[in-house]
């Protein structure tokens, strides 16, 4: 498989070129700067793309089989609701304009149901500084959801995302966190990498959204 992959620099992104290198995928990284990606592999080409250039992002995705976005319009930008989805929106745009017809965005967990009709964000223990951006998430994967050329799938973390090992043995879910048997809904950063590229190959939750935890 050829893969384009936006964001190749950040925690998740880094995550997912090495499991897609794992498995031999053609990967083209795409950041605003590769020069911090220090993986050396005949299988890789870097970009340095900014996602706001739509022309250029759409040239750098012609002919490859799948965009996996990671875009994050960072923490601590103070416009981070606004970029996060005009980002978002430009990289569907430029997903649609170089032909490639399958895209997986990784969202955040924010959007997923605590209970009938309340979302993790809109609950009143949600930490205040994740707010801006979980929101972001949400509401375009409102907007992502209205998209009917491309073959969409929308990734949900865990509640819980942070750095592990890499054990390929989680569970998957939709609309609701994933728990296990203490109630913690967690993943690792590397064991949510092999859950992105199975979905590639397996195209289980094309045009719905999905989650996963332990």
């Amino acid at each position: 498989m050829k893969l384009a992959l936006i964001g190749a620099t950040g925690f998740v992104g880094k995550a997912v070129l090495a499991e897609a290198l794992t498995r031999g995928y053609a990967v083209t990284a795409i950041a605003r700067n590769t020069q911090t990606i220090e993986v050396n592999s005949d299988k890789l080409t870097t970009a340095a793309v900014d996602i706001f250039d739509t022309g250029k992002l759409a040239a750098a995705l012609e002919g490859h089989d799948a965009v996996v976005s990671s875009f994050n319009a960072g923490w601590g930008n103070p416009n981070l609701y606004n970029d996060f989805l005009k980002g978002s929106e430009l990289i569907q745009q430029a997903v649609k304009q170089s032909g490639v017809k399958r895209l997986l965005v990784i969202g955040g967990a924010g959007s997923l149901y605590a209970a009938p009709g309340l979302q993790l964000v809109d609950t009143p223990q949600f930490p205040a500084e994740w707010k801006a951006g979980a929101t972001a998430a949400r509401d375009y994967l409102s907007i992502l959801k209205k998209e009917e050329d491309l073959d969409w799938t929308f990734l949900s973390p865990a509640i819980n995302l942070h750095p592990g090992e890499r054990t390929g043995k989680f569970r998957l879910g939709t609309d609701e966190p994933v728990f296990d048997e203490a109630g913690h809904a967690d993943i690792s950063v590397e064991d949510m990498a092999v859950a992105i590229l199975d979905e590639l190959e397996n195209n289980q939750f094309v045009k719905r959204r999905f989650t996963l935890g332990y």
